[in-house]
C-alpha cells in the first residue's frame, strides 16, 4: 500500500472526521483522479517533438499516455481539426497515490522560486488544478535527454463538495499551500 494512502485512512479520515462532524466515513472526501495534461503545439510542424514528450510523460506518471487531438480548426495557430498537438494520462488508485506522494515530497520542492500554491486554484467543486512550466522538476526525467523544456498542468479531482474541504484534504496530506 503506498505510504500517502496508509496515512491518508489511519490519519486524515479521523481527523476530518472530527473537524467537518461527519457522521460516516465515506463522507470524508477523497482522491478521485489525478490528470496530468502536456500540450505540445510545436507538435503539429514536428512530429518527433510529439514522441519525446510522449516520452516523458510515460517516465513521469509511470503509465503510457493518449495522444489529445484539436477539437476544431484555428487558422490563426495553424491548426487543423484532428492533429496531435498533446497527451494526457488519468491515473487512479495506488499510481495516483504514489504520484501524489511524489509531487508533494520531491518535484514541488525542485521548483524554482517556490512560495506555495495558490489557494484560488480551485473550481469551486473541490477540484484543484497546478501548472509547472518545466518537466524537470520530475527526478526521473534526464537533463541530457530533454530536447525542448515543456510545461504541464496537473489537475487533482477529489470527491468533496467544497473547496475547503478540499484544500483540508490536501493540505493534510502535505500540499503546500502559500499563506
Amino acid at each position: 500500500m503506498p505510504r500517502l494512502k496508509d496515512t491518508y485512512k489511519k490519519e486524515i479520515v479521523p481527523a476530518m472526521m472530527q473537524q467537518f462532524s461527519y457522521g460516516n466515513v465515506n463522507q470524508v472526501p477523497r482522491l478521485e483522479k489525478v490528470v496530468i495534461n502536456m500540450g505540445m503545439g510545436d507538435a503539429k510542424d514536428n512530429p518527433k517533438a510529439l514522441e519525446s514528450g510522449i516520452a516523458d510523460l510515460t517516465v513521469i506518471a509511470g503509465q503510457k499516455p493518449v495522444v489529445t487531438t484539436a477539437k476544431k480548426s484555428v487558422a490563426n495557430f495553424k491548426v487543423r481539426e484532428g492533429m496531435k498537438i498533446g497527451a494526457k494520462v488519468t491515473l487512479r488508485g495506488n499510481r495516483m497515490y504514489e504520484f501524489i506522494d511524489k509531487l508533494i515530497s520531491i518535484a514541488i520542492p525542485r521548483v524554482r522560486d517556490f512560495r506555495g500554491l495558490s489557494a484560488k486554484s480551485f473550481d469551486g467543486r473541490g477540484n484543484f488544478a497546478m501548472g509547472f512550466k518545466e518537466q524537470l522538476i520530475f527526478p526521473e526525467v534526464e537533463y541530457d535527454q530533454v530536447d525542448q523544456i515543456r510545461g504541464m498542468d496537473v489537475i487533482v479531482v477529489t470527491t468533496a463538495g467544497t473547496d475547503e474541504e478540499a484544500r483540508e484534504l490536501l493540505s493534510r496530506m502535505g500540499m503546500p499551500f502559500a499563506q
